[in-house]
C-alpha cells in the first residue's frame, strides 16, 4: 500500500522554484519530459497527496502584465481545451498575497521566445502568461479529481526576446546546462546583454515568488490542509 505523504504537490520547472516551494513542506515534482512528469504526479497522488499547484515563473503575453506581477490562474488554456482551477484555493491565494492578479494561463510544450509569438498566443487564447508545466498539471488534476491551482510570476514580459542560449534545455535537475550555454555565448557574444537582462528579470521574479511563498505558508495556501492531516492521523 502507498504511504501517505504530504498533501500538496508543487509542479515547477526550475531548480530555484523547487527550492522555494519545498520550504512550504510540499512534495515538489519537476521534469522537462512530459511523460516522466505525468508519471511523477501520478506516483505522488498514489502516495496520498490531495492537491496540485503549478508554482514558478512565466512569460508575459499581455502588455498590462509587468515584470514581477503574480498571476493566480482563473483557468488553464491548453490544446485539449480549458481547465478551471479550484475557486476556493485560488481565492485564498489572492487574499493572502497583495496585488495578486487573476487571469488565464496558457500551457505549452516549447518555450515562447519572441514578442510577436507571445502577442499572437495572447490573442488566440486570452491568456496573460505562459509556462511549460501548468497544462500538464491541470490535465492530471482533472483526471484524478483533485483540487488544482496555478501561481506564476512574470519573469520575461511580452516585449522581451529570449536569447538563443536561454532556450537551451535544462539539465535533469532543473538547472541550466552551463557548458552548453557558454558554448552558445562563445559562438554569438551578442547574446550577452539579453542574458544579463534575463538574469536581472529572473531575480525580480524570484523575490516575488519567495515573498508569496512566505505569505501562503504551509501547503502553499491549500485550504484543506488541516482536514487532510486529520484524515491521515
Amino acid at each position: 500500500m502507498p504511504n501517505h505523504g504530504p498533501t500538496v504537490i508543487a509542479v515547477t520547472g526550475l531548480a530555484f522554484e523547487a527550492r522555494i516551494a519545498r520550504r512550504s513542506g510540499v512534495t515538489v515534482v519537476f521534469d522537462g519530459d512530459r511523460r516522466r512528469l505525468v508519471a511523477a504526479l501520478e506516483y505522488a497522488l498514489a502516495s496520498g497527496s490531495r492537491g496540485i499547484i503549478s508554482f514558478g515563473i512565466a512569460g508575459g503575453l499581455a502588455y498590462d502584465f509587468a515584470l514581477g506581477d503574480l498571476v493566480v490562474a482563473s483557468e488553464i488554456a491548453t490544446e485539449k481545451g480549458r481547465f478551471p482551477t479550484d475557486p476556493i484555493w485560488s481565492d485564498r491565494i489572492r487574499r493572502a498575497v497583495p496585488h495578486a492578479r487573476s487571469a488565464v494561463i496558457v500551457g505549452v510544450d516549447a518555450a515562447v521566445a519572441d514578442s510577436p509569438t507571445k502577442r499572437a498566443l495572447h490573442q488566440r487564447t486570452g491568456a496573460a502568461v505562459v509556462d511549460m508545466e501548468s497544462h500538464v498539471a491541470a490535465e492530471v488534476a482533472e483526471a484524478y479529481g483533485v483540487p488544482f491551482v496555478a501561481v506564476r510570476v512574470v519573469a520575461d514580459p511580452v516585449h522581451r526576446v529570449l536569447p538563443e542560449a536561454a532556450l537551451i534545455p535544462l539539465r535533469a535537475d532543473g538547472r541550466p546546462d552551463l557548458p552548453v550555454i557558454l558554448g552558445s555565448v562563445a559562438a554569438n557574444v551578442r547574446q550577452v546583454p539579453g542574458l544579463v537582462r534575463l538574469a536581472l528579470d529572473a531575480y525580480v521574479a524570484r523575490r516575488t515568488l519567495l515573498r508569496s511563498r512566505k505569505l501562503l505558508g504551509p501547503g502553499l495556501g491549500f485550504p484543506h490542509l488541516a482536514e487532510c492531516r486529520f484524515d491521515m492521523a
